[in-house]
């Protein structure tokens, strides 16, 4: 079964998650520690280290749109073993 990236409002990721923002809104979502391994995924974190640097005191943020975002992880969902 696919696995699933969760929108949620605060409080600490699950076990086996971790937290990122996204878009201009900064929305949090919850995604699966099993993305950080994916090609794809590891070009989105260089992006955001490009742009933000390391010592960004807001978290993982993700210089793309919310859709782009959305289809990066439908994507890596139905690829991800």
């Amino acid at each position: 079964m696919p696995k699933k990236v969760e929108l949620e409002g605060g409080g600490r990721a699950p076990k086996g998650h971790f937290v990122v923002y996204v878009g201009n809104e900064m929305k949090r979502f919850v995604v699966p520690t099993s993305y950080l391994k994916n090609p794809i995924f590891q070009k989105l974190l260089d992006k955001a280290a490009e742009e933000f640097g390391f010592d960004n005191q807001n978290g993982i943020v993700l210089p793309c749109d919310e859709s782009t975002f959305n289809r990066v992880t439908a994507f890596l969902a139905k690829h991800d073993s």
